[in-house]
């Protein structure tokens, strides 16, 4: 199976991310969902088959599962511009054409379950972000109420998770409400249509922007196994990690590595650990009847 690592696309180079290439077009943006991963912020050297198709699916699943809840960058299907058809067949089911947005400097995590840096808090604090939450909870335990904990984006190392008060102060009291409150109308809708087929969303990240017209707009990617935390719900019980479908999979390898101290270069990965993350994914994708 082809993987593919990188592009080289003859147009302005908007930004590179971890995982997605994105080119100016003018008032649009290609993204392109390549196939690479990361962990604790650091990009693997070897990549997962298929990854970017099926990341590209799954979004693209969620953007039209809530795009009553809040407008996101598809638009509609942008039109395909007429420059990019010599590159369709390596840009197949990986690329999108996205309206272009002022990102918002913030992540907009919601949590449903204590898991990850959440539960590492709340060890320590009996809080997350500053959300204070009752003593006694375990490991994967359903919190009471969904919540809402944002982190700042770092360009390099890790993100920070910060207070919803500190947010207020970044992007101004009247954005942070609006942004809270999307984000758990949209973990909410996430949740249900989880639940339905059989699993636990834990915890997730979305993404907003500002049109030019001053519109909040969902961007990136919304719900999929890269920046979601999937659980098998007959498999759920509190004070353990669940089995996942998500890349907690390649987190739980990483951790075994006494070697690596998780700054780059990254370590190699075995076959192993590149097909167990790929059938996690498909997975997930087929549940929610996303063909890749």
């Amino acid at each position: 199976m082809s993987i593919l690592l990188s592009t080289d696309l003859p147009f302005p180079v908007f930004r590179r991310g971890k995982v997605r290439d994105v080119y100016d077009l003018g008032k649009q943006l290609l993204i392109v969902a390549t196939d690479r991963i990361s962990a604790f912020d650091c990009v693997m050297p070897e990549g997962i088959p298929d990854k970017g198709r099926i990341l590209t699916a799954v979004a693209a699943y969620w953007f039209a599962a809530t795009e009553d809840l809040v407008p996101n960058h598809f638009r509609g299907n942008l039109s395909w511009p007429a420059v990019l058809e010599p590159y369709q067949g390596a840009l197949k089911g990986r690329a999108v054409i996205v309206e272009k947005t002022k990102p918002m400097p913030v992540e907009c995590v919601v949590r449903g379950y204590l898991a990850g840096s959440g539960w590492k808090e709340y060890q320590a604090d009996r809080a997350v972000c500053g959300v204070a939450l009752p003593a006694g909870l375990r490991l994967a335990d359903r919190l009471p109420q969904p919540i809402f904990t944002p982190a700042t984006k770092a360009e390099e190392g890790h993100d920070e998770n910060i207070s919803f008060e500190r947010m207020a102060g970044i992007v101004g009291s009247d954005l942070a409400v609006k942004l809270r409150d999307l984000s758990l109308a949209l973990y909410g809708r996430g949740a249900k249509l989880a639940a339905e087929r059989g699993i636990l969303l834990a915890d997730t990240k979305f993404e907003f922007g500002l049109s030019d017209a001053g519109e909040l707009i969902l961007i990136d990617e919304a719900l999929t196994p890269d920046s979601s935390r999937y659980w098998l719900a007959d498999s759920w019980a509190p004070g353990k990690n669940p089995p996942s479908l998500d890349k907690q999979f390649l987190r739980d390898y990483l951790e075994t590595l006494d070697s690596w101290n998780k700054q780059p270069p990254a370590p190699h990965l075995p076959e192993a650990i590149i097909e167990g993350v790929r059938a996690r994914y498909l997975d997930l994708a087929s549940r929610f009847g996303v063909n890749v």
